[in-house]
């Protein structure tokens, strides 16, 4: 979406010497790639990530010039259908020899129509992988037979071995994903976020524009990648290592607001949830639950650990969770039972779980959860992300580094019993009139830290509620398992029926007045609970 001209461009040559020949304009670019080796790839230029970083800074310094995409007509025509008969020519991959991770390209279409430059880099010396249909098997009849002026790739994909499954892309905006602990890709991640969610204007995404790629040792990757938006810039190192738990990633990011951010997304997860145990009423679907994460897990800097489950709320909602100098936050996956799911398709029971860890102090903020309404799985409808308090205004940089964990579970051993599962339905006594108005709420928790106690009063839950009000606790070891049960009564009848205004709950399980578990937090809306408590025979 930008152009990468600059008009200080002695300033820039100096800074980044031949590094500087990504920003020409085409007509010299085009001069130089008679220069290109045997192997088809542009001239040799220096780079290094102080160099990235000094053009993300210099770039924000600019006015966005959007991009004009070249032969849009035809790329419009490369729909989904269109776009997966083209394949990659597997003996064209970049590394394709044994110890390395292969890597190949998307071919560009209707729904990534901006070019996107993919580099090597070896030594600290960059060469351009120039864009070529070569690279793909394309059907005599496809419309990408016709592309003569398309200078990028749509993105990349890495392989575990030549000819491989894929455990890492890059594609769309400013998106990528990996195949996480399990072999099967789920939630994904974005570099930036910018106004997602906000009331009053669209939400902006920035967009890789240029990735650099460097082979480590034992097939460990590192791309960098410059971002550019209407009102940021930014310098990206993304090092990956897989192991035995799944792929961990170390992210520095370098942000240039180059316009004003009224609500500024760093380390954003994207991820999709339909339907629960809580709210499975709301999917007339066959399978028991669908979702690619199931909660957001917080940690907090005074060592409090918090378990939001996820909503599909009636409307869009936006929450604010204020936890300055955070310690970590991600989307888990925590119900891993093929039985939870049913689906042995898409296996949504191997969906990792994405932890971000923050390095050093990100200061005073917020983690913020977004969560958008869907009647189906094919929506990513989840994003959770750090907001730094404060403006984020025109002039504004963020130095960031994270770690960023595709895993099973999180890597941070726990502190208090975690909650399990979440489970609704009509309050009251069993063999007893039902009250109007009432749900039951059921929350499993683990035993950790309650393996040597019994059922007993001193064991509580300790529930508030924004709205309604709430009776019924008690918390007891499930009969002939190996978890615990916390359960209370929500009574929201006196709610007018046209007050949709959300109820928010909070909970913990004190052992004689002690916190013996993670803080759970709910918010649920009352048009749902009617709904849920209208289905029963």
């Amino acid at each position: 979406m930008t152009d990468p001209r600059l008009t200080r461009r002695d300033m820039l040559a100096s800074a980044l010497g031949a590094g500087a020949f990504f920003l020409l304009p085409e007509v010299a670019r085009a001069q130089q790639a008679a220069a290109q080796d045997a192997a088809g790839f542009g001239p040799a230029e220096p780079f290094s990530f102080d160099q990235l970083r000094d053009v993300a800074r210099s770039l924000a310094n600019e006015s966005y010039v959007p991009m004009q995409v070249a032969d849009g007509d035809i790329l419009e025509k490369i729909d989904y259908d269109r776009h997966n008969q083209i394949s990659f020519r597997k003996e064209r991959a970049l590394w394709n020899q044994s110890g390395t991770s292969p890597v190949q390209f998307f071919f560009p279409g209707k729904y990534f129509p901006e070019p996107v430059h993919i580099y090597t880099v070896e030594n600290g010396i960059a060469r351009e992988v120039p864009f070529s249909t070569d690279y793909f098997d394309i059907p005599d009849d496809n419309p990408a037979r016709a592309l003569t002026r398309t200078e990028g790739f749509a993105g990349f994909r890495v392989q575990d071995q030549p000819g491989g499954d894929d455990w890492m892309a890059f594609l769309g905006a400013s998106y990528w994903r990996t195949s996480g602990y399990s072999g099967q890709f789920g939630l994904s991640v974005r570099g930036l976020a910018l106004d997602t969610a906000i009331p009053d204007g669209p939400e902006e995404f920035p967009r890789f524009t240029r990735f650099w790629l460097e082979q480590a040792g034992g097939g460990d990757l590192t791309a960098y990648a410059l971002l550019e938006s209407p009102r940021a810039t930014g310098a990206y190192k993304i090092a990956s290592t897989r192991g035995d738990e799944g792929v961990a990633q170390d992210v520095e990011a370098q942000i240039f607001l180059r316009g004003d951010v009224e609500r500024l997304g760093i380390a954003p997860l994207t991820s999709m949830y339909w339907f629960g145990k809580p709210d499975a009423h709301v999917a007339p679907d066959w399978r028991p639950e669908v979702h690619d994460s199931d909660g957001l897990e917080i940690h907090t800097a005074s060592g409090e650990r918090i378990w939001r489950p996820l909503n599909n709320p009636p409307r869009t909602m936006a929450n604010s969770f204020y936890t300055p100098g955070v310690k970590g936050f991600g989307l888990m996956q925590r119900e891993r039972s093929f039985d939870e799911y049913q689906d042995d398709g898409v296996f949504y029971e191997k969906r990792a779980s994405a932890w971000i860890q923050p390095k050093g102090d990100w200061g005073d903020g917020s983690v913020t959860l977004v969560e958008l309404s869907t009647d189906d799985e094919i929506h990513d409808n989840i994003v959770a992300m750090w907001t730094p308090t404060g403006p984020a205004g025109k002039g504004r940089e963020y130095n960031v580094g994270y770690r960023l964990t595709w895993f099973e579970d999180n890597p941070v051993p726990p502190n208090a019993a975690r909650f399990l599962a979440t489970r609704i339905g009509a309050g009251g006594i069993p063999g007893q009139p039902r009250p109007e108005g009432v749900v039951k709420i059921v929350c499993d928790f683990e035993n950790h830290g309650f393996e040597e106690l019994t059922r007993d009063p001193g064991i509580r839950p300790v529930v508030t509620a924004s709205r309604g009000t709430v009776g019924g606790f008690a918390a007891y070891p499930v009969v002939d398992e190996d978890y615990w049960r916390a359960i209370f009564d929500l009574d929201f009848s006196s709610i007018p029926e046209d007050d949709d205004t959300p109820i928010d709950l909070r909970m913990f399980v004190e052992v004689d007045g002690e916190s013996r578990t993670e803080t759970w937090l709910m918010q649920l809306f009352p048009s749902q609970m009617r709904t849920l408590l209208a289905s029963r025979p």
